[in-house]
């Protein structure tokens, strides 16, 4: 028989939860149900089926028994699919399955062959046992048939024969057709059918036959002479080995036979070592024959490779041959899951630690079938660590640590108790999330609709939509709001959210999670050129879809498009646009189905052409640049730079001064107040339909204008050089200063049914300003969206680009 398998022994955000709240999500560990009968609850299995090998035609019988509360019924699986009862096999009173006459081919069927598995269900859950492989006895015939030799008197003669079966066959010996004497110290037989034959004498010649015998057959190989001539010459021979150690693979409690063959004259001594220098011990261990190593019962400890020395005796001549021995060991548990109880609405963890060589693969089971990774069922530390957070009652079952590796599996199992408190919350109702900028999203829900009365506050739990559960964070809402402003989002990104109410008796089931998708990015490249960024979404290609793009000049009635886009692409350039214009961009998703809400942007080139045009050129370092040789001409260059730099800073100044009060009094008609806003990146302009001063702003009055005061604020092209017929007392102290006001005109208008660009002004540069002059860059309030825009998650066939592709 087979030795049977051995018995089972980006950032990660930073959690946010209100102080008030922690008390509430302490586990309360509470002992496993009885039912008071003396009865655990739970399931267990005594008795597990093994690894065997059946004769055909004989009956088999796969033990496996049982504990917990009745009534228990016992099922088998076979290759994972239930076995219905019938006269060919049977469960027993005690569980165990018999199968009557095991075959290879019953009539064109199945063969009993196979991976069995022992179910066990009560009214708590459902267990199943490890797997147990079941395989016919067989015997092939001989590969490796013993060779004739010849030897002199004195010397090693070595025969062996190789053949394959189930379970592994025994090895014997005859010599003349009748079996050996094992008890003459000079035949020596070792395991893997090799015989060998030492200090050889002249009655030792004949015919040898090897035997190989188990349950399944008995064979025997041809025959091979041995013909032993006269004595040697007796001259000195090299030590040699013959047959050096073999890498071997075993499992845990089998024995290893190292074997070594030296021959020399003198005779040579063969000694042992393990290559990494530690001792090979002595418990166990024994040398056969002239050199053969043999450990028995090994251990992991044992795994290493192995040499073996044949020495000249009294001299330091020796030849050495080395074999690894690697030693597997079945997956046993060092720390088993335990059963536990928890309120609803809280975490629920198992943890269970397994060891084996090599290490094991650890699967868990919910009544029987794999539970992986995915909603609140969170898998970390090699799949050690099951957590289940804001269980409910569909949680409460049996729980099931599998651990399996190449040399046996192990099971062992826990049951999640789930207690339910009168008077909770039901799920906070129609959680809607809306994006409002690149790094906003506004989520709002409504109460439960029942036991609101004792309701604390709301957590709102926040994760990408692409990161695994443990990377989800909190923030607590307070019990009188019905939404939340999420901040610190990443642009164009997919998040997942959900909402639980909490009371002084514990917290609320889920509520249904949303997706929303932060807003894409515009990037201005040049002065006629934007590089436009969005959310991929792969799973368009697999619905016919993709991207429809869009654009043109805001004092045009037509649109120039559609550009067609791939559902993977994330971005496009736009070029070859007018410096002077603003321009209107719209991005849809669309599908078979239709095309999806469509995201409309406004955006200015302006502020990149001014930057030139504005900073005139000057060579105040050309004079510093001229080949001057002499120390007058060197200190009269560096009077002259520093006089040209002084003039510059004042220049600064004062332009400054007057452009401040000119644009703050422009800003003053034309925007409603904003708050100040964070800053950004001066290359950068976010897809917004509404900043930060917007959302501050939320419920004032909101600002109308036509096309004609947007084409007053952004005159086309072909009118930048016409005169303005109004007074424009600005125009003799500070050319520049008109422009610069137009460019924050745009950053503070408000714009119905499209969202208006935030944009950063652009300062213009005076001529050589040294780096210690340059005045940062000025932020301005940024545009308004009006609600039921373009930019609300979408409900037509394909949704807006914006949104994330689940």
């Amino acid at each position: 028989m087979a030795a049977p398998r051995a018995a089972p022994p980006r950032r990660q955000p930073a959690p946010r939860w209100p102080r008030l709240l922690l008390p509430l999500l302490l586990p309360l560990l509470l002992p496993a149900p009885s039912d008071g009968l003396g009865h655990s609850a739970e399931l267990a299995f005594a008795v597990e089926p093994s690894d065997d090998v059946a004769v055909l035609g004989q009956s088999v019988v796969l033990g496996c028994t049982v504990e917990g509360t009745p009534p228990l019924r016992i099922t088998w699986r076979k290759n994972g699919v239930e076995l219905s009862e019938t006269t060919h096999s049977t469960v027993l009173a005690n569980g165990s399955l018999m199968i009557h006459h095991f075959q290879l081919d019953r009539g064109g069927s199945l063969s009993d062959e196979g991976d069995y598995e022992c179910v066990a269900q009560n009214r708590f859950g459902l267990v199943v046992s490890r797997k147990a492989r079941i395989q016919a006895a067989t015997m092939s015939d001989f590969h490796v048939h013993p060779q004739a030799t010849v030897g002199e008197e004195g010397g090693v003669a070595r025969f062996q024969c190789q053949i394959h079966g189930l379970p592994k066959p025994l090895i014997t010996w005859e010599k003349n057709r009748v079996p050996i004497d094992t008890d003459n110290e000079r035949y020596t037989l070792l395991p893997k059918g090799v015989l060998q034959i030492t200090g050889l004498r002249a009655e030792d010649s004949g015919i040898f036959h090897c035997v190989a015998s188990n349950i399944a057959s008995v064979r025997v190989s041809h025959g091979a002479r041995l013909t032993v001539s006269g004595s040697g010459s007796g001259a000195y021979r090299e030590p040699v080995i013959l047959v050096g150690p073999e890498n071997l693979t075993l499992t845990v409690h089998q024995t290893a036979v190292l074997e070594c063959v030296a021959t020399g004259n003198p005779r040579p001594i063969v000694s042992w070592s393990r290559l990494d220098g530690r001792p090979i011990g002595v418990e166990g261990i024994q040398v056969l024959g002239t050199g053969n190593l043999i450990i028995s019962d090994v251990t992991v400890q044992h795994s290493g490779v192995y040499v073996c020395a044949a020495n000249r005796p009294g001299t330091r001549v020796r030849r050495t041959a080395q074999g690894r021995l690697v030693v597997q060991a079945p997956a046993e548990f060092v720390q088993h899951p335990q059963s536990i109880s928890r309120p609803a609405g809280t975490t629920a963890m198992f943890t269970c630690q397994a060891q084996g060589e090599p290490p094991p693969h650890v699967t868990w089971l919910k009544n029987g079938q794999v539970l992986g990774p995915g909603g609140h069922v969170r898998l970390k530390n090699n799949n050690s660590t099951l957590t289940i957070s804001g269980i409910g009652p569909e949680d409460e079952a049996i729980y099931q640590c599998v651990a399996e590796n190449s040399a046996g599996s192990s099971q062992a199992s826990a049951r999640l108790t789930v207690l339910w408190a009168e008077g909770l919350p039901g799920p906070p109702l129609n959680v809607q999330a809306v994006s409002v900028s690149s790094t906003e999203v506004r989520v709002s829900w409504n109460e439960p609709l029942v036991n609101t009365r004792e309701i604390i506050g709301y957590v709102l739990h926040i994760r990408k939509a692409a990161d695994p559960p443990e990377l989800e964070y909190q923030e607590a809402v307070s019990k009188s709001t019905f939404q939340h402003l999420v901040s610190d989002l990443e642009p164009s990104t997919a998040y997942s959210f959900y909402i639980k109410a909490y009371t002084p008796r514990g917290a609320s089931s889920a509520s249904v999670p949303t997706l929303a998708s932060t807003l894409g990015e515009v990037r201005v490249l040049g002065s006629s050129t934007l590089q436009l960024l969005w959310e991929p979404w792969p799973r368009l290609a697999q619905h016919e879809g993709g991207f429809k793009l869009f654009y043109r000049p805001a004092s045009k009635t037509s649109f120039t498009g559609p550009i067609l886009l791939p559902g993977t692409v994330s971005s496009y350039n736009l070029s070859q646009l007018d410096p002077t214009a603003v321009y209107e961009v719209k991005l849809l998703a669309y599908n078979q189905h239709g095309d999806g809400n469509a995201t409309a942007r406004f955006v200015s080139l302006r502020g990149a052409s001014e930057r030139t045009a504005l900073s005139p050129p000057c060579d105040c370092r050309k004079e510093e640049a001229t080949n001057q040789t002499s120390t007058t001409g060197i200190v009269i260059g560096i009077h002259i730079g520093v006089t040209c730099i002084i003039f510059c800073v004042l220049f600064l100044l004062f332009g400054q001064r007057r452009r401040v009060l000119l644009c703050k009094d422009v800003e003053n008609q034309l925007s409603p107040p904003q708050g100040p806003r964070g800053q950004r990146d001066p290359g950068v302009l976010a897809l917004n339909g509404a900043g930060r001063g917007e959302r501050s702003q939320q419920g004032r009055d909101e600002k109308h204008v036509d096309m004609k005061e947007l084409e007053q604020l952004f005159p086309p092209a072909g009118a930048v050089g016409q005169p303005d017929p109004r007074p424009n007392p600005r125009s003799v102290q500070n050319p520049a200063a008109p422009a610069l006001c137009e460019e924050t005109q745009l950053s503070m208008l408000p714009l119905q049914r499209s969202g208006l660009l935030e944009e950063r002004t652009s300062e213009a540069k005076a001529p050589c300003a040294s780096p210690m002059a340059a005045r940062p860059p000025q932020d301005v309030g940024p545009g308004h969206l009006s609600e039921g825009q373009a930019m609300q998650p979408s409900t037509e066939p394909a949704a807006q680009p914006a949104l994330s592709g689940q």
